[in-house]
């Protein structure tokens, strides 16, 4: 029997990323191009809705980009408004059901939502809309958004979206589509990035684009104009752009794993290059956590930028000692035949001959359960390497995100339970290295305290998660036992 298993054991993911456009006739060959430039934000399923201005046309699949919008498929998406989605589950089981855009037909006429974030209070409202009369076609927390801007008693759309935000709480950048206009919004705490862009069309033109990442400008040539700012929600129509206030304000709490991990290096986020913070990251971590050694190996792609910065600030020389396979499926056949570490010798494998004799630098960017990180320095010691020191470019990961991240259980986290010294001796190497939280906060250059760190502190910015935290632990549980620690021969 052949197993199907799922390669990227160790890291987090977050849930999507999300694209729009209005006023370009190739809309949705542009929100299939804008996809692609976000593919990292998630590989499980995409979707694009389009307007001609008098109805919707939606497409979504499970898959990638690529695979799902064949030229066919993009000729049956008319209008030159579109929004598209590009998902990893982190609240609804994975499945077609849960794809976004979600669409509906409703009072309010028909309407598309494109969601990256998680509604803490997204299972209360359910029981609450379920109790009146809504019947619920998915389990993902972006459909109770369409059931309150259903249930609205406003008079106009931009009030009716307005009032069912305010009704809720936790992570949302969205793009909501109606027939004729384009909205894009953001929560009032701003814990996930959303942008505006200018791109011009081949008849002269000039669309407005949104996106949560400006990588994505750059493959159209659109101009970055600005950020959503938190609490906002700009209004796109033939009229023009239109800004409006739906919330008060709120203490910002960004999400601080965006500059650790999420986006890509080359994105602007919340106003600051993603390269140089993680660029920062890896100087700060080579201070703070400095080491005798021949080399300093990142563990790509995603640890490459905080090796580089470990190296310049350490004079230790870089070296890509892992290389990367890129051609990896969501799954793949295992053989029959046990073969060590197999999962990670697919995606990494090490240059024998660079590594052999040599004291080694491990840098990455988090450690999560820690399975694929213990595998990486027996790796590392079979291809030869004397010494192996872990450097992890963000303090340890103690509690789960509850705002569009997909954390483990706090029990799967191997740093909630465990010191620094135990998680070392369990991965088997010589020394580990995390950023300190003033380290990091130092790095991104957060001086006024905007960033969330709750993944890092156990501290949630929103009630409800509080109120989560406190009941759990006065259900008696205790703390997490220490996992056993064995080195494996």
């Amino acid at each position: 029997m052949t197993n199907c298993v799922p390669i990227f054991d160790d890291h987090f993911h977050d849930e999507c990323g999300v694209f729009g456009v209005f006023g370009h006739p190739e809309a949705a060959n542009l929100a299939y191009l804008g996809l692609y430039a976000l593919q990292h934000r998630g590989q499980e399923s995409a979707g694009i809705v389009s307007s001609d201005s008098t109805d919707l046309y939606p497409h979504k699949a499970m898959g990638e980009v690529e695979e799902i919008f064949t030229p066919a498929v993009l000729a049956k998406l008319p209008g030159s408004i579109a929004i598209g989605h590009t998902r990893y589950s982190t609240a609804g089981d994975k499945a077609l059901l849960n794809a976004q855009p979600i669409m509906i037909d409703c009072n309010k006429g028909k309407i598309a939502v494109a969601h990256n974030g998680n509604l803490t209070n997204a299972a209360e409202w359910r029981r609450r809309l379920e109790h009146r009369g809504s019947i619920f076609q998915t389990n993902s927390d972006t459909e109770v958004i369409v059931h309150l801007i259903a249930r609205s008693q406003a008079r106009n759309f931009s009030a009716a979206l307005g009032d069912a935000l305010n009704q809720l709480e936790g992570a949302y950048s969205l793009l909501v589509l109606t027939p004729d206009e384009l909205y894009a919004v953001r929560d009032p705490r701003g814990f996930r990035p959303l942008v505006l862009g200018r791109a011009s069309s081949a008849d002269g033109g000039e669309a407005w684009v949104a996106a949560s990442e400006t990588c994505a400008f750059d493959l159209l040539n659109a101009q970055y104009v600005r950020e959503v700012e938190p609490g906002e929600m700009v209004r796109i129509s033939k009229s023009g752009i239109e800004s409006i206030r739906f919330a008060a304000e709120k203490p910002q709490q960004y999400c601080i794993f965006e500059h650790v991990y999420f986006s890509r290096p080359d994105s602007i986020i919340f106003g600051r290059s993603v390269n140089l913070s993680r660029e920062m990251l890896g100087r700060t971590l080579a201070k703070e956590h400095p080491v005798e050694a021949d080399m300093v190996v990142p563990i790509p792609d995603s640890g490459v930028p905080a090796a580089i910065g470990y190296s310049l600030e350490s004079k230790i020389p870089l070296r890509m000692g892992l290389i990367r396979n890129h051609y990896i499926g969501r799954t793949f056949i295992e053989p029959s035949q046990a073969i060590r570490n197999f999962g990670v010798k697919l995606k990494l494998n090490p240059v024998r001959n660079l590594i052999a004799g040599q004291r080694v630098v491990l840098v990455d960017d988090s450690i999560v359960r820690g399975t694929t990180s213990r595998k990486l320095v027996r790796m590392m010691r079979e291809a030869g390497a004397t010494e192996v020191h872990m450097r992890i470019s963000c303090p340890p990961t103690i509690s789960p995100c509850y705002y569009g991240v997909d954390t483990p259980t706090k029990e799967e986290l191997i740093a909630s339970s465990n010191t620094p010294e135990q998680i070392c001796k369990y991965l088997g190497a010589d020394s580990l290295g995390y950023l300190s939280l003033a380290g990091l906060k130092q790095a991104v250059n957060d001086t006024e305290g905007r960033f969330c760190t709750s993944c890092y502190t156990g501290i949630y910015p929103t009630d409800l998660v509080q109120l989560e935290v406190r009941e759990t632990a006065s259900n008696g549980m205790g703390p997490i036992e220490a996992i056993t620690v064995e080195r494996e021969s």
